[in-house]
């Protein structure tokens, strides 16, 4: 089955389905700003980072919530010509919540070194992230532009995010110290991997090439037990000479140890091949994000 039909189909459900995953999101990236960034005084990625670089330099600008929702004006205006109006209306809900939960979610973690403060920061970031960018929106800011970059060019979230976030890093060492900088890049790296873990790697599909003389039998086991879709192609082995076939099918992550069992169970010898998709494009077994 699809995991498409998981997903709520209401028009109601999909709105409330998805300001809960940017809810929840921006509630617990605020609560890393708030509780555990600000406090030790380091940075945090794109928009948030300027908003927080501002705030240090300058205290009499208004707070960093208001900060960050200044800055995304211009964004908008990019994500509104070349994302479309479904995922701006989705952000633009999201910059506001995420406004308030700067405003008003803050808890005091009983942690005091400061690598600590990076790591726990950066999961908690990098969950928020992925849950944000899991719905049909975002938070605004440079999840807007990761999402632009992803469409035009398929890059990962994740690494653009990093990327981006190089100059926040400069910024950092340029400002404060090396030290500070060092911090923050840590904080940056688990927050970039968690999203990445979050947005595809529950979704992550799967590239299986299998060679076998009972090809039609395993085949068959593909379409009616694992219940998806194969290609049978003509191939020829280099060292006999002898004409072979190779079944190519691309799964998702929970059905690779049952299409293993499978194949071990009809042929023992028969030589299978993972790889991992970046993405899939596809009504049934597709894992790109709808934005």
């Amino acid at each position: 089955m699809s995991e498409r039909h998981h997903k709520p189909s209401h028009p109601l459900l999909v709105v409330g389905w998805n300001l809960l995953l940017i809810t929840a999101g921006s509630v617990l990236c605020a609560l890393a700003v708030n509780s555990l960034l600000i406090p030790h005084r380091f940075l945090s990625g794109g928009f948030t980072g300027l908003a927080l670089i501002l705030h240090y330099l300058f205290p009499a600008l208004p707070n960093v919530a208001i900060l960050y929702l200044i800055l995304n004006v211009p964004v908008y205006i990019l994500g509104w010509r070349m994302v479309g109006q479904r995922f701006l209306i989705y952000s633009l809900a999201g910059s506001v919540i995420f406004t308030l939960a700067l405003e008003f979610v803050a808890w005091k973690f009983p942690v005091l070194d400061r690598i600590m403060v990076a790591l726990l920061a950066g999961i908690i970031t990098g969950l928020g992230s992925g849950l944000i960018l899991r719905s049909l929106g975002s938070a605004g800011g440079i999840d807007i532009l990761a999402v632009i970059l992803v469409k035009r060019f398929s890059l990962r979230l994740g690494n653009t995010i990093l990327a981006f976030n190089a100059t926040i890093l400069t910024a950092s060492a340029l400002l404060y110290s090396l030290e500070s900088a060092l911090f923050t890049l840590v904080f940056l790296y688990v927050a970039s991997h968690i999203t990445n873990l979050v947005v595809t790697g529950l979704s992550q599909r799967k590239a299986v090439v299998i060679v076998s003389s009972l090809w039609k039998e395993i085949c068959q086991g593909v379409l009616n037990d694992i219940k998806r879709g194969a290609t049978v192609i003509p191939a020829r082995g280099a060292y006999s000479g002898q004409t072979e076939r190779m079944i190519y099918t691309v799964i998702s992550f929970q059905e690779l140890g049952r299409l293993k069992s499978m194949v071990h169970r009809l042929d023992p010898n028969a030589f299978v091949v993972v790889s991992d998709t970046m993405e899939v494009m596809g009504q049934e077994i597709g894992n790109q994000p709808h934005w």
